[in-house]
């Protein structure tokens, strides 16, 4: 049945699509789109479909070429797997939809290239949600890695070093995580995950164990670009093309924060990393330290994506604080901010872009009162996820920091409790400007304009590119009116002795 080869058809179907759509484009490039949607739009149908699956049924477990674990590679997809999937998997077709105009303008004649490596990236992603092994995490991450590093280089001009200092740190994290995986199968004699997490509370008072961990959550810390481990992320984020940056943001950090949580959590365990170690409250000071600092870098940024790229610091500093502080609340916010940041974030970096192919840029020094007039649906999706991201409620932004809140007063976290609700103020002052400058007349405007009225006419981009856009701002009010339900859901995704 299909049900149970779902772990192995995700990341399969993408490598699939990764290999026919340059075999079939060197005969016509026009179908490099269209594969590439039809993957994703089967990937998101799978996703669906597994999700409600596994809640109704339970975890489903394959095994690669019928080879039991730990000597073969086990995929997982539980409960947790399969909400991560189905978030990156359902963002990228929305990005994808938006980007068939987009990816036209800023990759020009090399789409198929492009579309190419876009189904690599998200083949890795997957991969790296599903897998039950360590070596084979390592491998999915290096195909993510390798992806990533082409599409951010083939954007602006300043790209291709954005992409090789990004090449340079993501090599130096992946090799932190080879050599701590690899002092653990040293220690234990077995990669795969279930199997380590029944064998680690025997070893785990050995240095060697120690050394492995730390090597982990560093290299897994700087794929998350969690600060101060972030050098590579504002320029990449910046100068990427539209569809890159809008993909990589969302969804990019996020798995990265997924095998943080899964390898933390659910292998190593609660008390070893919260406890006998303390790495959790040393992840959590690092998470505060990136939410403060990513929140005043973006104050003083005078282009949105760029405002946005440091803003990304600051909201993955949410994700790890949710989960160095390793208790159930945490965990809810971790998990909660992750789908809420990667629909606000993919909103934003969309409306951006739409910005830039209208103006020819995105300089916050350049919008006034005309865009509200000229981009109304498109000005409204921005102000619902700005909303979102500063936190007011009912939007999704707004529970994910309440329960992070709560979870640092079950720690008695006094500390982590002022940096959330100061950042919350630091991000109103970064987008209410932006929104001053488009809901409000300047006082000289007003002078200007008495006798010299002027009608602006709608100016909306494409509906392929604008309904993406409007989809991700109403997915964040439902986000947040429904938030109990997927909360309850969250409850079930939980690790044992949480």
């Amino acid at each position: 049945m299909i049900e149970k080869n779902i772990p192995a058809i995700l990341p399969l179907i993408f490598l699939a699509a990764a290999l026919f759509i340059p075999l079939l484009g060197v005969w016509k490039k026009a179908v490099a789109y269209p594969i590439a949607i039809i993957t994703v739009l089967v990937a998101a149908s799978v996703s669906v479909y597994g999700f409600i699956y596994v809640l109704l049924n339970g975890t489903i477990r394959y095994f690669f070429g019928g080879w039991a674990p730990p000597i073969g590679i086990e995929y997982v997809y539980d409960p947790l797997a399969s909400f991560v999937a189905l978030v990156i998997n359902f963002i990228a077709l929305l990005v994808l939809t938006h980007g068939y105009h987009a990816v036209n303008i800023d990759v020009k004649d090399r789409q198929v290239a492009y579309y190419s490596v876009v189904m690599l990236l998200l083949a890795g992603f997957n991969g790296m949600i599903i897998t039950g092994d360590l070596f084979n995490l390592y491998v999915f991450i290096e195909i993510s890695s390798l992806s990533g590093y082409a599409l951010i280089a083939v954007g602006e001009k300043r790209a291709p070093f954005a992409a090789f200092r990004y090449l340079i740190i993501g090599t130096i994290g992946a090799s932190f995580y080879l050599l701590g995986i690899g002092f653990l199968y040293f220690m234990s004699g077995t990669l795969n995950m279930n199997d380590l997490s029944s064998i680690l509370p025997f070893i785990k008072d050995s240095p060697t164990i120690l050394v492995s961990l730390i090597l982990i959550v560093i290299g897994i810390a700087i794929k998350m670009a969690i600060f101060p481990m972030h050098g590579w992320l504002p320029d990449s984020y910046t100068y990427a093309p539209t569809t890159s940056s809008s993909l990589i943001a969302p969804i990019g950090t996020k798995v990265g924060a997924y095998a943080l949580l899964r390898l933390m959590l659910f292998v190593f365990g609660i008390d070893y990393f919260s406890k006998d170690l303390q790495v959790a409250e040393l992840l959590a000071i690092f998470s505060c330290g990136g939410i403060i600092y990513g929140s005043i870098m973006a104050i003083a940024q005078k282009e949105i994506k760029r405002m946005l790229a440091y803003s990304s610091i600051a909201q993955i500093g949410y994700i790890g604080l949710g989960i160095g502080l390793a208790n159930p609340l945490g965990f809810i916010g971790a998990l909660l901010h992750l789908i809420n940041h990667a629909f606000m974030k993919a909103c934003l970096f969309l409306v951006a872009g739409n910005l830039r192919l209208k103006t020819g840029n995105s300089d916050i020094s350049q919008m006034d009162d005309s865009f509200r007039k000229k981009y109304p649906w498109t000005m409204a999706a921005f102000t619902i996820a700005a909303l979102s991201m500063v936190g007011i409620p009912p939007l999704a932004g707004f529970f994910s920091k309440w329960y992070l809140a709560l979870g640092t007063i079950e720690n008695n976290a006094w500390l982590y409790l002022a940096v959330i609700l100061i950042s919350s103020l630091l991000n109103a002052v970064y987008f209410f400007r932006i929104l001053e400058k488009v809901y409000m007349k300047s006082p000289e405007k007003e002078k200007s304009s008495v006798n010299d009225q002027v009608d602006f006419n709608s100016e909306e981009v494409k509906p392929s590119m604008l309904m993406p856009v409007i989809a991700l701002a109403v997915g964040l009010v439902v986000l947040g009116i429904f938030n109990v339900l997927l909360v309850d859901q969250i409850y079930k995704m939980m690790p044992a002795g949480l």
